[in-house]
């Protein structure tokens, strides 16, 4: 099976031998890529929707993997037993979205080795979550897709100190390992905050005053982080 590169990136990142949840499974082409490839030991493939569950059974079943990934119908991890997985993937949604996930079944998030989170929107409010709730994240990626850049999160417990609130917007393990697609990725993010600006010109409330001080500020330390990386 043939994944796109934002899932190929997020499989790749599964420790060899890991029990996985994937939840939110939606076709069940990252579970069986990871059998396919003996990346996991076993997969739970999960969604909300019925839809999708047929959909990944078809695919399971295709390649004769009924022994290695089980399908279940749930919200979030509602249907994954605490302890029962080592790995849980969550992909394709939104930030906020994924901190609910995992501050809803918090047994079952405890129980958790190791998550790869890959949020649609509102990545700092997702990294803002997990550091001040207790886990660590050990490694970032951004991958290219349809021209578009994703950022993959992985997650284990423990405590992280960060330094400053712009490690919340470009994560600090991209600027450490100084990601092949940093430079451009900061790019965007300095096109947005001078996008807010200009939507902001003329306004004279407080509210916009403090919003453009604080887009000025973002667009300095943008910059400086740029400035790092192309060094």
């Amino acid at each position: 099976m043939k994944l796109t590169p934002r899932l190929l990136m997020i499989a790749n990142l599964v420790k060899n031998g890991s029990i996985v949840a994937d939840v939110g499974t939606d076709h069940g082409y990252i579970p069986v890529y990871l059998i396919k490839n003996n990346l996991a030991k076993k997969v739970i493939a999960t969604d909300v929707n019925k839809g999708p569950i047929e959909t990944a059974q078809k695919n399971i079943k295709a390649y004769a993997l009924e022994a290695y990934i089980e399908t279940r119908l749930g919200n979030g991890l509602e249907p994954i037993k605490p302890y029962e997985v080592d790995t849980v993937i969550i992909a394709g949604m939104g930030g906020l979205l994924i901190r609910d996930i995992l501050a809803e079944h918090l047994d079952v998030t405890k129980s958790v080795n190791r998550f790869i989170l890959q949020p649609m929107v509102a990545q700092d409010e997702l990294r803002k979550w997990l550091v001040f709730n207790n886990f660590k994240i050990i490694d970032e990626r951004l991958v290219c897709e349809d021209h578009r850049i994703y950022e993959i999160i992985v997650v284990e417990h423990g405590k992280q100190k960060i330094d400053d609130d712009i490690y919340f917007e470009v994560g600090e393990k991209l600027i450490e390992n100084k990601d092949p697609l940093l430079e451009s990725f900061i790019n965007k993010h300095i096109k947005k905050q001078k996008d807010i600006m200009n939507n902001l010109m003329g306004q004279e409330t407080e509210r916009a005053v403090r919003k453009l001080e604080e887009c000025k500020e973002k667009i300095k330390k943008l910059e400086e982080v740029l400035k790092w990386v192309k060094n």
